[in-house]
């Protein structure tokens, strides 16, 4: 844990320097990675500028950007999303992030997200408890799902988009029919900071690529929140979907996740359990 510790003023400058970039700098010009999915010059900009810092000052941890694509060894490697949010970035909205994570043997053991737009930067290390700005973070206490505020993921976008979307779409449904209210930020680092902040009640996120969940992932457990895979199982690397929520949540999101699941799946046999 110690040592997990001591990286985190590295991983912090080099979070701080990427959101400088965001507040500063233009995004640039515009490269299409997939139907309605775009990364801008400074996304490419900022994952340069945050790998080569990493390598200078840790040398024997690889690296995972999501534009780029990885480098060095993967027992244990910095994983990056430059901006977490592009298309609010692009559009002036504030709900952005810079998300890094230290991920080793597949277990997310460092987190940090910072709102660049916002004024909020979260951290955490495995074992040392999650912060925002310095103040120690508690996930949300709220008991009844009625009262509970959800954050979920973007619609996809690009291949197959249609056939993702039947989950989420349904899932909506599901969830506005029981919770208080639905959110949609655009960021699910930012969904899960606000989760461990206690803002929101739940973050559910029908995917799991490392880049977008593993630093909010430690963020949130740090502070008490529990992930799960759509399983019921503990989120890990390897997990189909990412269900974050406050603890006294958990059985009755996980329910409304499973049954929603289980009628997609039985309709299109599509598995998504």
């Amino acid at each position: 844990m110690s040592q997990y510790r001591e990286l985190l003023p590295i991983a912090v400058e080099a979070v701080r320097r990427a959101a400088e970039a965001m507040r500063h700098r233009s995004p640039g010009s515009l490269t299409i990675k997939s139907d309605r999915d775009l990364a801008s010059d400074l996304d490419f900009t900022i994952e340069r500028d945050v790998r080569a810092f990493l390598a200078a000052e840790t040398p024997g941890i690889g690296f995972l950007g999501e534009e780029e694509g990885s480098t060095g060894p993967a027992e244990m490697r910095w994983v990056l999303d430059p901006i977490d949010g592009t298309a609010n970035f692009l559009r002036g909205l504030p709900m952005c992030a810079v998300s890094l994570a230290l991920v080793h043997h597949d277990d997310a053991v460092v987190g940090i997200i910072e709102l660049p737009f916002l004024g909020s930067r979260y951290t955490a290390a495995k074992d040392g408890g999650a912060y925002a700005n310095g103040r120690k973070l508690t996930a949300s206490s709220t008991i009844r799902l009625n009262d509970a505020i959800v954050a979920l993921g973007d619609y996809a976008v690009g291949s197959d988009a249609a056939a993702k979307n039947r989950l989420r779409l349904a899932l909506t449904a599901q969830l506005a029919a029981e919770v208080q209210r639905v959110r949609m930020t655009g960021s699910a680092a930012l969904d899960l900071a606000w989760l461990a902040e206690g803002k929101l009640d739940a973050a559910l996120t029908m995917s799991n690529h490392a880049w977008d969940m593993a630093a909010g992932v430690v963020v949130a457990r740090e502070a008490g929140a529990i992930v799960l895979d759509g399983n019921g199982t503990t989120h890990t690397s390897h997990s189909t979907v990412t269900l974050a929520v406050a603890p006294s949540l958990k059985e009755p999101i996980l329910g409304i996740y499973q049954k929603v699941a289980l009628a997609v799946e039985t309709e299109e046999g599509r598995t998504w359990l």
